[in-house]
């Protein structure tokens, strides 16, 4: 059973700073992580490979950089990895991501299942899997949190709703975005980081995709960030002098004069 897993580099911290000439994430000195979400995904992927054999391809598009998120994948389980990466995908909104990836499967060709993480930490969107999976015209099932079974080109799978659960059943290849209740992730073996280190990452950019320069990054995205900032915290609070009676009766007043009563 051949799995591609989708990944994507994020920051490992919620402390961000941005840039308010470019509105974009000051990456320096901030190190990156696999973004979590995904590492379920990996589990999931390689998990199923135990079971049925095949192999874990590991996707990512992303600077230069991202080729370490690759390697740890490798180092977890995948069999290899592959990096989207082309100054021409810089800038890209979830479409653009979208379409870069679908290009990168057409191009392997031969895959039974796709994974993805539930959402990323930076974009929180969850937009990729589903708009992956209508590029490609396979079955979406999202907030999969348990795959029973998988036999003659088919597959029966648990996904999470609001107030349970519910059992769908689906023909391979399909996509699938994993919720973190699927699985606990292993840590990486002393024969998978061997591996890692000594692992040829492929690039694949513009041209060995054969891609459209105006459908990635930002000429084919269809959103744009305007503008970009962190949310300014105001609090402030004020004591009422006297007896509890003038207290009241000033709170009274305050929240009468501020239109809460």
């Amino acid at each position: 059973m051949n799995v591609v897993v989708c990944l994507k580099q994020v920051p490992g911290t919620t402390q961000v700073k941005i840039d308010p000439e470019t509105n974009t994430l000051i990456r320096q000195g901030i190190e990156n992580i696999i973004n979590p979400f995904d590492t379920y995904a990996i589990e999931e992927g390689v998990r199923l490979r135990e079971r049925f054999g095949g192999k874990v391809t590991a996707i990512s598009m992303g600077p230069p950089q991202a080729e370490t998120a690759l390697k740890e994948a490798i180092s977890l389980g995948a069999d290899e990895g592959i990096l989207l990466s082309d100054p021409a995908f810089a800038g890209a909104d979830t479409w653009a991501t979208s379409c870069t990836l679908f290009m990168a499967l057409r191009k392997l060709e031969k895959y039974d299942l796709i994974i993805c993480g539930r959402q990323t930490l930076d974009g929180d969107t969850g937009q990729v899997g589903p708009q992956l999976a209508e590029m490609l015209a396979l079955p979406f099932i999202a907030y999969v949190s348990q795959i029973e079974e998988v036999a003659d080109g088919e597959m029966r799978v648990r996904r999470m709703v609001e107030d349970g659960y519910e059992i769908m059943e689906s023909s391979l290849p399909t996509v699938l975005t994993v919720v973190k209740e699927i699985n606990t992730p292993r840590l990486p073996s002393l024969r998978g980081i061997a591996r890692s280190k000594s692992a040829s990452i492929p690039v694949w950019g513009v041209e060995e995709l054969n891609a459209d320069p105006d459908k990635v990054g930002l000429s084919g995205s269809f959103t744009r960030v305007v503008r970009i900032f962190s949310p300014q915290r105001v609090c402030r609070g004020e004591i009422f002098q006297g007896d509890v009676e003038d207290q009241v009766d000033c709170l009274i007043s305050r929240l009468k004069d501020d239109g809460f009563l």
